[in-house]
C-alpha cells in the first residue's frame, strides 16, 4: 500500500509550502459570448479543505473542469503544482483525483469489477488491492453489495462509488463536485469525517457543494454569484461578511417609535438597525463595545431591555445575504454605468 506524502516533506514535484496548490489570477471563461466566469482570483494551501458554493449556474463545475484541465481559460492563468494543468503528463495527473457531477463509470461492471478496473488505471499493483478497495466500500456502505451490476444501483449508490473510485489512488488533490448529493445525512457525515482525515494527512480538497451548512465543514468557503468570486474565508467570518458587522438583537417590551428608531442609528458603531418581532436587530462594528453604547442610548429613551444575544443566522441564511448584497451590488454599479 502506497504511503500519504508528509506534508513537511513533499515529493520533489510538488509546491514548496509557501506555494498554494492550486492558483488563478483573472480567469476568464467564455462560451458563445456569455462569459461563465469573469475574474476569478484563487488561491489554495496544501491541506486545506476549500468550499465552492454558490448558486446553480454561478460557475463553480466551469471553474473545476479548469482547474483539472478538461478546458482552458479564455483568458487569465491557472496554475496547479505550479504548471499549467492542460499540458499535465500523466505523470502529474496522478496526483489528483476528480469526482464530476455526472456518472463516469461503466454500468456493465459490478460494483467490485468498477473499482478493480480503476485501480488498474492508476496503475495500483495486486498485492494490496484488494484490501484496499475493501477499506473504500466499507466507507460508502456498499461491502455488501460488491457483486452487483452497477446498472442496478440506484442513484445514491451509484454516488458512493463515484467517490470510492476516485480515492482509490490516494490523491493529494481532490476536485469532489457535489459529493454528497443524494446520500442520506448520517452518511454524508461520515464521508466529512473521512475528508478532514484526508485534509489532516496532507490532502488538499476543492468541494463544490449544494449543501450550504458544508460550509461549517472547510477550512476555507468560496462564495461565487454569476461567474464572480464574492468572497473566500473561513465559515467563522462568514456571518460578519454577510451582514457587514457583528449582529446583535434587544428583545423589549416598548415598540419605539421611528424618531427613536433613527436616534438609536446615530449611535457611534451601529451600521444598521432593523425591527424584529421581539424588538431590534442591530449591526455594529464592535459587539463587545457597542452593546453598552446601545444600552446607554435605551435607558436615555427610558426603554428597558428583557435580553441581548448575538443573532445566529443558519449558514442558509448567511449564503442568501451574501447573495442578496452582490447582486444589489451589481445592480447599483450597472444603474451608475447606465
Amino acid at each position: 500500500m502506497s504511503s500519504w506524502p508528509s506534508p513537511s516533506t513533499p515529493s520533489p514535484s510538488a509546491p514548496s509550502p509557501s506555494t498554494p496548490v492550486v492558483q488563478t489570477a483573472g480567469v476568464v471563461k467564455e462560451y458563445a459570448n456569455a462569459r461563465v466566469l469573469d475574474g476569478i482570483d484563487l488561491a489554495v494551501d496544501r491541506g486545506h479543505i476549500v468550499g465552492l458554493i454558490g448558486p446553480s449556474g454561478c460557475g463553480k463545475t466551469t471553474l473545476v473542469r479548469l482547474l483539472t484541465g478538461i478546458t482552458a481559460p479564455t483568458s487569465g492563468e491557472v496554475k496547479v503544482f505550479g504548471s499549467d494543468p492542460t499540458r499535465f503528463p500523466a505523470s502529474t495527473r496522478s496526483r489528483f483525483g476528480y469526482m464530476p457531477q455526472l456518472p463516469v463509470l461503466f454500468p456493465t461492471l459490478s460494483v467490485w469489477g468498477n473499482l478493480t478496473f480503476m485501480s488498474s488505471v492508476y496503475g495500483q499493483g495486486l498485492r494490496h488491492r484488494r484490501r484496499r478497495l475493501g477499506e473504500l466500500l466499507e466507507l460508502v456502505e456498499l461491502n455488501g453489495d460488491r457483486r452487483k451490476l452497477l446498472a442496478h444501483c440506484s442513484g445514491g449508490m451509484q454516488r458512493r462509488l463515484a467517490l470510492a473510485a476516485v480515492l482509490v489512488h490516494r490523491p493529494e488533490l481532490l476536485f469532489l463536485d457535489e459529493p454528497t448529493a443524494g446520500v442520506d445525512p448520517i452518511l454524508r457525515a461520515r464521508f466529512w469525517d473521512h475528508f478532514r482525515g484526508l485534509r489532516d494527512r496532507g490532502a488538499t480538497l476543492i468541494v463544490p457543494t449544494q449543501y450550504v451548512g458544508e460550509a461549517a465543514m472547510c477550512d476555507q468557503v468560496a462564495v461565487m454569484s454569476a461567474g464572480r468570486l464574492v468572497t473566500v474565508l473561513p465559515p467563522t467570518e462568514l456571518r460578519r461578511f454577510a451582514y457587514g458587522g457583528d449582529v446583535v438583537c434587544f428583545s423589549m417590551d416598548e415598540v419605539l417609535q421611528r424618531a427613536d428608531v433613527q436616534r438609536l442609528a446615530a449611535v457611534p458603531g451601529v451600521r444598521e438597525v432593523r425591527r424584529t418581532d421581539v424588538g431590534l436587530r442591530f449591526v455594529v462594528d464592535d459587539e463587545a463595545r457597542d452593546v453598552v453604547a446601545i444600552e446607554q442610548a435605551l435607558a436615555g429613551l427610558g426603554v428597558t431591555t428583557a435580553s441581548v444575544e448575538p443573532f445566529d443566522p443558519s449558514y442558509e441564511d448567511v449564503f442568501v445575504a451574501i447573495i442578496e448584497r452582490d447582486r444589489a451590488a451589481r445592480g447599483a454599479d450597472a444603474a451608475s454605468a447606465a
